[in-house]
Parts: C-alpha cells; sequence; structure tokens
C-alpha cells in the first residue's frame, strides 16, 4: 500500500516555489490533507582543483540569519542535473569543470518535497565567467583540502545537507 493522492490545490505560487495542500489516501487507506512544498531539484558540487583542494562559498542565508559555508550549488531551473551543476559552478565561482561525475542523490526534506538533490563531483577545473544573482553579491570563495573540508563537516562548520552528503561522497570515492 501506499499513499493516492485525490487532489491537489495550490495554496500559494511564487516565483520559486509553490505550496500545495493534497487530499490524500494514507497507505493505510484513512483520509487525510498533506501540504508540501514543490521546488526544482537542486545540484551540489564538490569541485577539486589538481592540488586536492575543495573549492567552498560561504554567503548571507536569511532563514539561517548568518553566514553559510557550503559547496556551490542550486535549483536544476529545468535542467539536466549535469548541466546544472556545470552552469552553477561557474555561476557562483568562476570555474567551469571538465569533468563531472554523479556521487548520488538525496531526498534532503522528504517529508516537505519531493525535491532531489543531485551530487557530483567536478575535476579538470578552468577559469570560466562568474555570474552571481542578486542574492549572491556577497559570496566568497574559499579553497579547503579535501580533509580540512571533512573536518568542517565533522566540526560543525559545514552544516547544509546536500554539502554535508557530497563532501563525505566525495571523500569516500577519492580513497
Amino acid at each position: 500500500m501506499t499513499w493516492r493522492e485525490l487532489s491537489s490545490e495550490v495554496l500559494h505560487q511564487g516565483s520559486h516555489l509553490s505550496l500545495l495542500r493534497d487530499s490524500v489516501l494514507r497507505p493505510d487507506r484513512s483520509p487525510g490533507t498533506y501540504e508540501h512544498v514543490a521546488v526544482d531539484d537542486g545540484v551540489r558540487i564538490v569541485a577539486l582543483d589538481n592540488q586536492e583542494r575543495v573549492v567552498l562559498v560561504e554567503d548571507d542565508f536569511y532563514l539561517q540569519r548568518r553566514r553559510v559555508l557550503h559547496v556551490p550549488g542550486g535549483g536544476c531551473g529545468g535542467q539536466h542535473p549535469p548541466d546544472a551543476a556545470v552552469r552553477e559552478l561557474e555561476e557562483e565561482t568562476g570555474l567551469v569543470a571538465g569533468n563531472v561525475h554523479s556521487l548520488g542523490v538525496i531526498d534532503p526534506l522528504p517529508a516537505v518535497t519531493a525535491a532531489r538533490t543531485h551530487l557530483f563531483l567536478a575535476t579538470d577545473l578552468r577559469t570560466g565567467t562568474r555570474r552571481r544573482d542578486d542574492t549572491e553579491v556577497g559570496m566568497t570563495v574559499q579553497q579547503r583540502t579535501l580533509g580540512e573540508a571533512i573536518e568542517a563537516v565533522r566540526t560543525g562548520l559545514i552544516t547544509e545537507a546536500g554539502s554535508v552528503a557530497a563532501l563525505l561522497l566525495a571523500a569516500q570515492a577519492r580513497t
């Protein structure tokens, strides 16, 4: 038995997300409602230079009310995830990846959204053109060894779910 949608109502339609309320039959066949957010899938990219340093970005996040250190990434915007990863990396860091390999896919908030985050390892980096949007004006770029980035996960300096998963998977892939 699985969930079954009977109807769906859009409660809010924004430029980047929609809030929906579905009438459902639960797996036990009892009726109910389920509210959720519809948003594009996302990407996170662990970009490694030829010295095995990870390219990280730090930016102000409104909801956290603080700066957040994370790997580059963003929404797919209808693009195929590897293409979105290449675009986001260049937009945020000014770097273009010659090679992009999938590290996997995660469901970061499965009770809130069906959106998935696609994780990538990018290598063979070269200089491109940085094109940040208005929300990224204060973004800075940092580099750390992969080991230092993993330690930043362990100590709670890097907490963004996609970044945590991508860095741990990249470290495993590199051993």
